[in-house]
């Protein structure tokens, strides 16, 4: 089954500015699928149409066969969102925001409990549920917005630029966690801008850029097509030690670098 249908997607805002200009994509039920881009390619602006934060100028939606028009309600309920940025209230205990996003969708709140304990154990917050959200820690915020985004128990699973800010243990951490829940059946859709994290993680890539997929394939075939392969090199010492003459990479930390 699809569990996402796109079919000539457009968003234009005022001042004739064209963020959309006739997306195509799909995604199968199950897939662990990235969505890779520069910023201001369009990546957020399809997220927030799929996720019903913004209105399309025009073209067809589906979420797992509900039609995103007509069926809005039944299409929001298969989407747990987890947003770039920060949108939960900082004054609320870490056990009360995720608590109330399961009210929103009706969870009894017996079950609500149970799944609060459950997602916030497999993150690393069941230890933090009393503090405020103010209190917690860049990378701690991010596990919670999964957290709460799980709370309905959605089919899939949508993260813009989960990883941003966030340091290479809690990117790791949280890259497991990811693996882990797709496994057992929830779709996911990445966006990104980094390709590295696409490859560790998804098996499927859509390319968009200036507003128009301008590549939709499977992981494995864009790096062959690309000649690329990435490295994560954690070290003992030091990067400044290391010689990286002729290749590209990326400094994560003092002591790891991706090649």
């Amino acid at each position: 089954m699809q569990a996402l249908t796109i079919s000539g997607l457009t968003k234009t805002y005022r001042g004739s500015v064209h963020a959309l200009k006739g997306v195509e994509l799909s995604v199968q039920e199950g897939d662990f699928f990235a969505l890779l881009g520069p910023n201001g390619a369009g990546k957020s602006t399809t997220i927030g149409i799929i996720s019903s934060l913004v209105n399309q100028t025009s073209g067809d939606v589906k979420v797992f066969g509900y039609d995103l028009d007509k069926q809005k309600e039944q299409a929001k309920s298969c989407i747990g969102l987890v947003p770039q940025e920060f949108n939960f209230n900082q004054f609320e205990t870490v056990l009360q925001i995720v608590l109330n996003q399961a009210g929103y969708y009706g969870v009894p709140r017996n079950v609500a409990h149970e799944r609060a304990e459950k997602y916030l154990s497999q993150l690393d917050l069941w230890e933090k549920r009393n503090a405020r959200a103010r209190e917690l820690s860049g990378g701690m915020k991010r596990r919670l917005m999964i957290a709460r985004a799980l709370m309905h128990e959605p089919k899939m699973l949508i993260l813009d630029e989960p990883t941003a800010g966030v340091d290479i243990e809690i990117r790791r951490s949280m890259w497991q966690f990811l693996q882990e829940i797709n496994s057992q059946g929830i779709t996911i859709i990445l966006t990104t801008h980094y390709l590295e994290e696409a490859e560790m993680l998804c098996r499927n890539i859509a390319i968009i850029d200036k507003g128009l997929i301008v590549e939709n394939t499977s992981m494995k075939a864009l790096l062959s097509k690309l000649n690329i392969e990435t490295f994560v090199l954690d070290l003992q010492g030091e990067t400044a030690d290391v010689s990286l003459e002729g290749f590209e990479y990326r400094l994560l930390d003092s002591s790891t670098l991706e090649v």
